[in-house]
């Protein structure tokens, strides 16, 4: 009994001395952070963080449309759904690292009939030579974590998972930007597809006024064939629109798990407004990014397994108890005089391995250094694309300003050119001049918007949606 009570006290003791872990302490690397994301122009930002756009972000461009293909995204598509897959493995990686720090418990047993070789070595005579060994048996193990070993283990693996929960946000993300720039780029295609229309409704009519003009004798067949050439080129224009119009109309079925012939948009040559778009501090986007989060927390994953490979050179204790039955006979089997048993601790300590876990350690320092690196660069990647989408915005909101007064001097033209060419104070070239210059600055004039609409998706984009670190797994 009193053997039992002091190996009682040794395993105490031995469970309370673990807390030492081996792996670094965690800091994150130094990055580079400005003062502001300032944009240019007339577009500046600055309001709170609790400001950014939360939640289904696309609905502040009000078109009901792209809130059903949304929705449609996140039911169906096939990309998402192979993200979700990625992350619930990367759980159960997680769940699997995390066992090590408790006890694991196994039972067996067997019904043997056995024949011993007749010239066996040290078979005595009395043995028989046919027998039967029955055995139940049960054994719970547990690794004493002196070192830190499994507990860094369960840290790396969870923090995997971590990261690729961040990965499947930054991948939603980024399907629902995709999913929102193709849609805007095909509204946007539709509005010069009107454009187009009422130009090349013009075109018919200026075309039958020279060709009445020409059969009256006053209007050259050099007048004619212009006004013929603007509507041909002007048609042709619009169906080379139909067929990237159809284009953006794949994509977005694609996005949405759909077939190309499943999905069918119908015109609405309408633009949503430019939605107000409030922008933090810089250093929000640490905690806003789902990008820079699948960085950070495979940094940590990586300072973690440093520990496990320093652990190697320490004894792995292990404490074990087996226990259970064996007889030669079924009958009374499980009676007290056929139990066994045996308690205790084991240690196992590499003496020699030619200097593996020399190398493992540098390996697993030199991958915390690549993802600190890696690090680094997404959060400077992340301001760049901030402040690229800021300044555009605002450069984009001047254009769209002055493209508009532009469209508006060429709309001018084109009715004085018209009038000038019916009195017969000028050439119809003066005519085509001015229909050209004012169908090519009414179709800039939409695709400067396109660009304010497409680049407002990538600043909400670069400021994460309104994910945020809370929304990480904790387990």
């Amino acid at each position: 009994m009193k053997r039992f009570c002091l190996l009682g006290a040794a395993l105490t003791l031995l469970l309370g001395s673990g807390g030492c872990t081996l792996a670094p302490r965690y800091q994150l690397p130094a990055v580079p952070v400005p003062e502001s994301l300032g944009g240019e122009g007339s577009w500046q930002p600055a309001s709170p963080t609790d400001q950014l756009p939360r939640g289904p972000w696309w609905q502040r461009y009000g078109d009901a449309r792209l809130d059903a293909l949304e929705a449609r995204l996140e039911a169906e598509s096939p990309d998402l759904a192979a993200a979700v897959a990625r992350y619930t493995q990367a759980r159960a990686l997680a769940t699997q690292a995390g066992a090590g720090l408790f006890p694991s418990v196994v039972a067996g047993g067997y019904l043997n009939q056995d024949r011993q070789s007749d010239n066996r070595p040290l078979r005595s005579l009395q043995q028989p030579a046919n027998y039967r060994d029955d055995v139940l048996v049960g054994t719970a193990a547990y690794e004493v974590d002196l070192w830190g070993r499994a507990r860094n283990v369960a840290t790396a693996g969870r923090a995997g998972a971590q990261a690729a929960a961040a990965d499947l946000a930054s991948l939603r993300l980024g399907l629902q930007a995709e999913l929102a720039g193709d849609y805007l780029a095909l509204c946007g295609i539709d509005v010069q597809l009107k454009l187009y229309d009422d130009t090349i409704d013009a075109y018919r009519r200026a075309l039958a006024l020279v060709r009445d003009r020409h059969d009256g004798g006053i209007a050259s067949g050099l007048d004619l064939a212009r006004a013929e050439n603007q509507l041909a080129a002007a048609s042709a224009q619009r169906t080379d629109l139909r067929a990237r119009r159809s284009l953006f109309e794949h994509a977005i079925a694609r996005l949405v798990g759909a077939t190309p012939e499943a999905l069918t948009l119908e015109p609405r040559p309408a633009l949503p407004p430019i939605p107000d778009l409030p922008v933090g501090l810089p250093s929000a986007l640490l905690e806003r990014r789902p990008d820079i989060a699948a960085a950070e927390r495979r940094m940590r994953a990586a300072n973690a397994t440093i520990g496990v490979a320093r652990a190697a050179y320490f004894p792995r204790i292990t404490l074990a108890a087996t226990g259970g039955y064996e007889d030669t006979v079924t009958s009374g089997w499980l009676s007290a005089p056929n139990r066994f048993w045996a308690l205790g601790p084991q240690a196992l300590l590499t003496l020699f391995d030619a200097g593996f876990r020399r190398a493992e350690v540098a390996r697993s320092r030199a991958a915390f250094d690549e993802a600190a690196a890696r690090y680094r660069g997404t959060v400077l990647s992340a301001f760049q694309e901030v402040a690229d989408d800021l300044a555009l915005l605002g450069r984009l909101a001047d254009e769209t300003g002055e493209q508009n007064a532009a469209a508006q001097a060429a709309e001018r033209s084109l009715e004085l050119a018209t009038r000038r060419y019916t009195e017969g104070a000028a050439s119809y070239l003066e005519v085509v001049t001015a229909q050209t210059a004012a169908l090519q600055a009414e179709g800039a004039l939409v695709a400067v918007q396109v660009r304010r609409l497409t680049a407002s998706v990538g600043l909400i984009r670069g400021v994460g949606g309104g994910w945020s670190l809370a929304e990480l797994p904790r387990g």
